[in-house]
């Protein structure tokens, strides 16, 4: 489960949170009163359970086989359903162990992947691909590999996901680091519609994702501060591609545009000054 990249990414972020101070339970319950009705629920245990028992009738298991994957599900060590959910499955199809025990930032092998794809050769039960798709996706987002995230999160259906939070989080997770502020910012109001009921380093986090993109102003020092560190993130997995040149190639125009900026505001104080000084 790649414990040390989640680990690691939760620090900082707690970390960050201290230094902000932020009053983030106040904040979201703020927000979620200004939003009214939450446009999202999180179905049960019991609901999740009889979904993947229809979808265990629909496979070629037989009923022992169905009766532990059910039996992992209910009894898994940990409480997250996620992780209940895939273990289930592994019962079932000996794809989902493979991507399992897969520890991100080590890449998933194309043949082990290719079958999750939204596509005719795709899972013909959505249960089954949109839980390891969904399971895959939190997995790279905790080791920062949020492109490779984000294909698999856009394929899925916050009202249909068996964990909507994970879901929303994830995705907002993506959104923040790669900057597609108002991607970020709606998928983010949504997850907190529910702010309550949420875990709660899932709240949190959250709710300081949302109040610093709140005061992030484009093209400003710390928008290009955050873009550089993008291009570091992906070099250190080895991504110096088109898109990594991309970002880079933004970065110098948007550095370039603000020493303009800079020298031509001290150019103007200069002239003021010398104004004054003559009369």
């Amino acid at each position: 489960m790649a414990r040390n990249c989640g680990r690691r990414a939760v620090i900082a972020a707690v970390a960050a949170a201290a230094v902000i101070g932020l009053n983030t339970p106040a904040l979201a319950e703020s927000a979620a009163v200004e939003r009214g009705a939450a446009s999202w629920t999180s179905p049960s245990d019991d609901e999740v359970r009889s979904r993947l028992e229809r979808y265990l009738e629909t496979t070629a298991a037989d009923p022992q086989t169905r009766r532990k994957a059910v039996e992992t599900f209910v009894t898994a060590e940990g409480s997250d359903r996620l992780d209940r959910v895939v273990a289930a499955l592994a019962v079932v199809d000996p794809r989902v162990p493979k991507l399992a025990d897969v520890k991100p930032p080590e890449p998933f092998a194309d043949a082990d992947t290719a079958w999750l794809a939204n596509s005719p050769a795709g899972p013909s039960d959505s249960f089954l691909g949109d839980a390891v798709r969904l399971y895959v996706a939190r997995q790279l987002v905790r080791c920062g590999l949020f492109d490779d995230a984000m294909p698999l999160l856009a394929s899925l259906d916050v009202r249909t996901s068996i964990d909507p939070a994970t879901l929303l989080f994830a995705r907002a997770s993506c959104q923040h680091w790669l900057l597609d502020v108002e991607a970020a910012i709606e998928t983010l109001d949504r997850l907190l519609e529910r702010g309550a009921e949420l875990p709660v380093r899932y709240e949190r986090l959250a709710t300081l994702m949302r109040k610093d993109l709140d005061s992030l102003e484009d093209e400003s020092l710390d928008h290009i501060a955050r873009r550089m560190r993008d291009i570091t993130r992906r070099l250190s997995f080895g991504r110096a591609g088109p898109t990594t040149r991309s970002v880079q190639d933004g970065v110098i125009e948007s550095l370039d545009k603000l020493i303009e900026k800079i020298e031509k505001q001290q150019s103007e104080s200069q002239q003021q000054g010398g104004g004054g000084g003559a009369g």
